[in-house]
């Protein structure tokens, strides 16, 4: 009985242990950039800018524009950062498909951009 008071006592010692090193620190899974201007976005001075330069435009605009989604103006892209499809491919939250596909993310801070525009109304600015 003693013994099985000492392997219990064990197991809580080691699971406050465990629970006591977890580690998920925002900053570190979702990096913000100090640097980053996202104060003065708008849609067509950064927003299609950035989806240009990362390459969106080549694979969703058009007459069929891939997974059916268009990016093809403003109110294209409001829809889907509205319904959150925009936001969560290019920082690649699960349950999303990650865009570009097959590469890597955008830099944080055209993600931040991206997102303070959605945050802000997705204005057609």
């Amino acid at each position: 009985i003693i013994n099985m008071k000492k392997a219990g006592l064990l197991i809580i010692l080691l699971s406050a242990v465990f629970a006591a090193c977890y580690y998920d620190k925002d900053e570190l899974i979702n990096p913000t950039d100090l640097n980053c201007n996202t104060e003065n976005v708008s849609y067509s001075g950064t927003v299609v800018p950035l989806l240009q330069a990362n390459g969106c435009l080549g694979c969703h605009s058009g007459g069929a524009p891939s997974g059916n989604i268009s990016l093809s103006g403003y109110a294209a892209v409001k829809t889907v950062a509205l319904n959150g499809k925009l936001h969560g491919a290019i920082n690649h939250t699960p349950g999303f498909s990650p865009m570009p596909q097959g590469g890597n993310k955008m830099s944080a801070c055209a993600i931040q951009q991206i997102k303070a525009w959605i945050d802000a109304g997705s204005i057609d600015n």
